[in-house]
């Protein structure tokens, strides 16, 4: 497992970035999405992560989340509120043709009615 050092000045979504390409990943998109929910300006909070690793191979989603959150367990402990995941095989990115869908809206810290 890759290991960061984490410093203050140092971007989160940079350290998702380094860490996650213990993965060995084809594609690797992260998008600090914070500016869409109600945080202060300049947060890094809320990410959309997209990840092409044929490590994923033969595994379930809920096993393919489980490695990112193990790689990112001191990120989601500390500086990440929200992460949303795309995990995919090669195959299955082809299939979709390179595309994902949009995070949901925020609902403001607040339930859905």
């Amino acid at each position: 497992m890759v290991r960061a050092v984490v410093c203050r000045s140092l971007k989160i979504k940079n350290v998702i970035e380094t860490k996650l390409h213990a993965l060995q990943p084809q594609f690797l998109e992260v998008i600090n999405e914070s500016h869409k929910h109600n945080v202060p300006v300049g947060s890094e909070s809320h990410f959309k992560v997209t990840i092409v690793s044929s490590e994923f191979n033969g595994k379930k989603l809920l096993a393919r989340h489980r490695m990112v959150n193990t790689i990112l367990a001191e990120e989601l402990a500390h500086s990440i509120h929200a992460l949303y995941l795309h995990t995919m095989t090669i195959e299955e990115w082809f299939e979709k043709s390179g595309t994902v869908n949009n995070a949901p809206p925020c609902l403001g810290g607040s339930t859905a009615k």
